[in-house]
């Protein structure tokens, strides 16, 4: 039964819910009506983007957003860029959370001394700051902030909001400090998606689904990479809007850029509920919309779905994958060693199946996706009674925010839970990235959680341990701990489907939540701890460069993760220096020394000294292209960096870290064949390096410890061209190469060409002042 077909097609949406082909607009001969250029502006995405467009046309956008959000991992950073960038307000609404490193856990008083920090520039600045384990941070966004018509931006890759009508997009921390200094996010127009839904969900199915469903159908095929994802059609109107923003905050998992859906009076009460009602507004398409291309869910048949390690996209219905016992295991786990470096770990998979079902070790119910009202309610509803069982199956439920803890222990849901043995948890995004809840070595968890990617449960391959994840909906979860951790889709389970009515109480808010927006005070000093560190100083862009290969990474997606680990990790992102020292650990391990050669190098070329092995380097660009140049002259005109190259880098988080770390270990740019996601490209141009791409043909020519230079880059960077001639050069050979940089905003190129962000705006400011 599929339950998702795509039409790859552009097609016309009439009404809101009819379907019109162009194949059926030509040969009816009604292309007058069915004007795609006219009704390309009738959908909700670009009603909304125009609203917040403040350039010329509606091409080239510069989107002004009406909030911002991060959490304790990227804040810091951020606040930090936009102070060195100029910054003396937060001009909209700035929401920190403290979401991620909420425990306080790992190396010392960092953590905290974090939160101290965030708190401290709240005041200064003028913003609103979240406490530790009040709420996790899209949750309070959806309580607190979010409305029909917004548009806001998060530094988290999983900012969605689009089933409570604003589009909300996850960047890197620079998009973030760009708006806090009044410029705007530029991009030019996506494309837009229709996601028609029809028919009621089964008893038993749960957003989380669905979602995997649709993952399962568009990642791969890069279906709506980059693209917005627009909700429409009749089966909206029968789902929750718990169900709605279950499924809606797993769309980034699809690639998508963003989202938005149509709304109604389920949209409406929950922004009531939460004292919000002014929020509320009807969006729908207009008459004859046009889009991209249609995902068709038929909600009727979803079935219970499973992802299995290591991607949110390797995606199989629980029935499949128990009927497929040891054989379909054993597929499964060879296919995710494949992408760890070490093949020798085992997850074990083939030896937890017995009485034919997979068991699993652990289930968890929390976060963003997990922890949500109705999510634990209907979990609650399934253990009712029941126990889990004296083995090794642990059950853990974390509410995703007070609020929703409150309205759960009043009505007597978490007394059902842990009469059953659940142990309940505050708000915490821990073990969706691993820092929460750690399997033992070989464990399997069933998570109603974010992702599955390597690492994100918190195993650490590189030292021999190993565990892994499944994403499940939190009801199959339930049902699998009733049943001791035999995998149990709750289709198969009989309970209440009723879930009693939420009432928000707002009371851990009013009380905790600090309210500094429009209320800054430049009296209030800044609270640094001894590890929050400011960024090293870079150069600017020279005419030439000269890039070695420090890692070549083959694999077919490259995950944020994978560039910079997340786990304890996370601690450490308050300290650019002690941060970096992880990059590529788990991937390529010799990166980081590797990189600091070359930085060490480049050091000495701005301090004059061209030392034995930069000499050899320029004398073997000069031989190799018969260049004639003195190395003084090549040295003055050479910047000197090391370099990535991967397949598709960047998918999953909107870390900039990924990026930033591998400026501060001196890099100068990527080269891919594609990047995985627009935000992983745009933390690299924000960072001051050139995100290459390449041919197929042309990457088969690099490898770890060659040279590539590039001449005239400053240049060609600057002008309307986009070829890049290089040279891959070693042992005195040479290849030619081309590179492109794709479409770059002139301010963007001004970016790279000033070494970035930070650099770009001090001179900008420096002009001002000036004129």
């Amino acid at each position: 039964m599929n339950a998702v077909t795509l039409i790859s097609d552009g097609i016309f949406l009439e009404n809101g819910n009819k379907i019109v082909t162009k194949e059926f607009v030509v040969n009816h001969s009604r292309s007058q009506e069915f004007d795609e250029t006219k009704a390309a502006k009738e959908t909700m995405a670009y009603r909304i983007m125009m609203a917040h467009q403040t350039s010329e046309g509606d091409e080239s956008l510069r989107i002004k957003f009406d909030a911002l959000t991060s959490h304790d991992i990227t804040y810091v950073g951020i606040i930090q860029t936009a102070i060195a960038s100029g910054l003396d307000r937060f001009p909209i609404p700035y929401i920190l959370t403290n979401c991620h490193n909420s425990l306080a856990a790992v190396g010392g008083t960092i953590n905290e001394d974090d939160h101290v920090f965030g708190l401290s520039a709240v005041k200064r600045f003028g913003g609103i700051y979240v406490p530790p384990h009040l709420a996790v941070i899209h949750q309070y966004m959806r309580e607190t902030m979010a409305g029909c018509g917004k548009m806001i931006l998060g530094s988290d890759s999983h900012t969605r909001y689009g089933a409570l009508g604003t589009m909300a997009i996850g960047e890197g921390g620079p998009e973030l400090v760009k708006q806090l200094l009044g410029r705007t996010y530029d991009i030019q127009r996506p494309k837009v998606v229709a996601i028609y839904l029809t028919g009621k969900p089964r008893h038993g199915i749960g957003p989380q689904d669905v979602a995997l469903a649709i993952e399962k159908a568009v990642f791969k095929n890069g279906f709506v990479k980059n693209k917005i994802m627009e909700f429409v059609g009749p089966g909206i109107h029968n789902l929750s809007m718990d169900f709605r923003n279950g499924i809606d905050v797993m769309t980034t998992e699809t690639t998508c850029l963003t989202t938005i859906w149509c709304t109604d009076d389920t949209t409406k009460e929950f922004l009531t509920i939460h004292g919000r009602g002014s929020d509320y507004k009807l969006l729908q398409p207009g008459n004859i919309a046009y889009y991209d291309g249609l995902v068709k869910v038929e909600l009727d048949k979803v079935e219970s779905m499973i992802a299995m390690p290591f991607h949110p996209s390797n995606v199989y219905t629980i029935k499949e994958l128990n009927e497929g016992g040891q054989d379909l295991l054993r597929q499964i786990e060879k296919n995710a060693v494949d992408q760890l470096d070490n093949k020798e770990l085992r997850l074990m998979l083939p030896e937890k199946y017995h009485e034919n079902k997979l068991h699993v070790d652990q289930g968890i119910i929390v976060g963003c996706s997990g922890g949500l009202y109705e999510n634990i309610m209907a979990a609650a509803n399934i253990v009712k009674g029941k126990g889990v069982g004296q083995e090794r199956f642990a059950f853990s439920v974390y509410p995703s925010s007070q609020p929703i803890y409150l309205e759960l222990m009043r009505n007597g849901a978490l007394g059902d839970l842990m009469e059953a043995g659940a142990i309940i948890r505050s708000a915490f995004c821990g073990p969706c990235f691993g820092a929460g809840d750690t399997p033992n070595n070989g464990g399997l968890s069933a998570r109603h959680a974010t992702r599955n990617f390597p690492n994100r449960e918190g195993s650490k391959p590189g030292q021999g341990q190993i565990s892994s994840v499944a994403l499940m909906d939190a009801r199959s979860i339930a049902a699998t701990a009733i049943n001791k951790g035999a995998l149990t889709a709750a289709t198969e389970v009989d309970y209440d489907d009723n879930i009693a009515s939420y009432h928000f109480n707002d009371k851990p808010y009013v009380n905790k939540v600090y309210q500094g927006y429009g209320d800054a005070n430049t009296a209030e000093e800044l609270v640094y701890g001894p590890s929050i560190k400011a960024w090293p100083k870079i150069e600017a862009l020279t005419d030439n460069i000269l890039l070695k290969v420090a890692a070549y990474i083959d694999d077919p997606v490259t995950t944020t993760d994978e560039l910079i680990p997340s786990g304890e990790t996370s601690s450490y992102r308050s300290n650019p220096y002690a941060l970096s020292e992880f990059a590529l650990s788990r991937k390529v391990p010799e990166y980081v020394g590797r990189a600091k050669t070359v930085r060490d190098w480049e050091k000495s070329r701005q301090d004059g000294v061209i030392n034995l092995e930069l000499q050899n380097a320029y004398q073997m660009i000069n031989d190799a292209l018969n260049l004639g140049k003195s190395l003084d002259d090549l040295s003055k005109s050479t910047l000197v960096a090391s370099m990535i190259y991967a397949n598709k880098p960047g998918d999953g988080s909107a870390r900039e870290q990924a990026a930033s770390c591998q400026r501060v270990l001196g890099g100068g740019a990527n080269i891919a064949l594609e990047y995985a996601t627009k935000r992983y490209r745009s933390n690299v141009i924000n960072w001051g390096m050139l995100p290459f791409v390449t041919s197929e043909t042309d990457s088969r020519k690099l490898a770890v410890g060659d040279y590539v230079f590039v001449p005239n880059v400053r240049a060609i960077l600057l002008s309307d061209s986009d070829d890049f001639k290089a040279y891959v050069i070693n042992n005195g050979k040479k290849e030619e190469i081309t590179l492109h940089l794709g479409y770059l905003s002139n301010e963007e190129k001004s970016i790279i060409a000033k070494g970035c962000l930070i650099n770009y705006y001090a001179d900008s400011k420096s002009n001002n002042d000036k004129d």
